[in-house]
């Protein structure tokens, strides 16, 4: 049996993407950044960054881990120096993290994403790109944005590589954050 996939544009690139089961009879194109190579990611990051400028950051931010890439690449591509990973994971050095919930299409259960204090004057009164990988449910991004703002951040626009499906985008579009993006995924009938 051949396994499904699904073609996606992504800015000035197709990607031939796996279609997976995220239950509920619905299927999603799994995009896996740090599985898609240094000029995917290059090429992608330089042609967010330029569909974001209008945002005019300061600093970019993103959600561990498949966001990081991307991150690297956009904050390049728009010429910043720095940008900041808000975590998932509970490393020692995030006992005091500010923190919030989050539930995600592509993960289980609940997870919390954590900015660390020791990084929150590199966000405090700036104007802040978040930047992920997809645009989905908007777990992800809300939790960014309910960190962001509670450490006095503006967050000036949000950006990814697709989005999937209309619920993301109306949370953010509600919130009055301008998003960007390269691509749209659909939400697809699992088999």
């Amino acid at each position: 049996m051949t396994a499904r996939t699904h073609a996606a544009r992504i800015g000035s690139q197709t990607l031939d993407l796996p279609v997976v089961d995220v239950g509920g009879g619905v299927a999603i194109a799994l995009l896996i950044t740090v599985d898609q190579g240094l000029h995917f990611l290059q090429t992608a990051g330089r042609e967010l960054g330029e569909a974001s400028r209008d945002a005019q950051p300061e600093i970019v931010v993103t959600a561990a881990t498949l966001g990081i890439p991307v991150a690297i690449e956009v904050t390049r591509a728009l010429g910043i120096d720095d940008f900041v990973v808000l975590h998932k994971s509970p490393k020692i050095h995030l006992a005091d993290a500010v923190s919030a919930g989050l539930t995600s299409i592509t993960s289980r259960g609940e997870q919390r994403l954590m900015l660390d204090r020791a990084r929150v004057d590199a966000v405090r009164g700036r104007r802040v790109l978040f930047v992920d990988d997809i645009l989905s449910t908007g777990g992800s991004a809300g939790a960014a944005l309910d960190i962001l703002a509670e450490v006095g951040a503006e967050v000036t626009g949000a950006a990814f590589l697709a989005v999937e499906g209309a619920e993301g985008l109306d949370a953010l579009t509600a919130r009055g954050v301008p998003v960007y993006s390269l691509g749209e995924l659909p939400l697809l009938e699992a088999d």
